[in-house]
């Protein structure tokens, strides 16, 4: 179950960076959801992908509604999400703690990936976060096989806070607030 943001209005406005726009979930974003979540590479350290013709019987028609979900758009066309959400207790391994906490969770297409938009887009979506909750911590998980993903964290300013072993393989989480950031 995703919790709300708290106290934040949502959906915001659509959020415009230099090449992108974050936006909700439309009708037309459907083929692009199926599409994301059916994908073997997205899907390498998260787990497998899910069967395409579940998600083509299941998923609703306008996919992915929720608080604290965007859409990546770029040229109006989806090529992804972004995602901040509640680390729920139950979700949560005691010994990894940060129960409470948002969470950065973002899937980009194959296609889009090697242009720097997960980075502009995750960057984009923390400076909207900052702004509606000030000083406000997030955190990002990933395998610390995933290099992209580690590489992303590091540029956006995400700082280790633990290791862990979960799914049968390392983790690595990292925190960022925008308190740390501008200090």
């Amino acid at each position: 179950m995703t919790r709300p943001l708290g106290p934040v209005a949502w959906p915001p406005a659509s959020i415009r960076t230099e090449r992108l726009v974050l936006r909700e979930s439309e009708a037309r974003d459907r083929a692009a959801f199926i599409e994301l979540l059916a994908s073997p590479e997205v899907h390498t350290y998260l787990g497998g992908p899910r069967p395409r013709d579940e998600l083509e019987r299941t998923m609703s028609e306008v996919p992915g509604w929720r608080p604290g979900l965007f859409v990546i758009d770029l040229d109006g066309a989806m090529i992804g999400t972004i995602e901040l959400k509640r680390r729920d207790a139950e979700q949560v391994r005691p010994e990894v703690g940060y129960a409470g906490s948002a969470e950065l969770g973002y899937l980009l297409l194959p296609g889009a990936w090697g242009y720097g938009y997960a980075a502009e887009a995750c960057a984009a979506a923390l400076d909207w976060f900052a702004d509606a909750l000030p000083g406000e911590p997030v955190v990002l998980c990933t395998q610390t096989a995933n290099d992209r993903s580690m590489r992303l964290a590091a540029k956006l300013g995400f700082t280790e806070a633990q290791r862990y072993e979960a799914w049968g393989a390392e983790q690595w989480m990292g925190v960022w607030s925008s308190v740390t950031q501008s200090g």
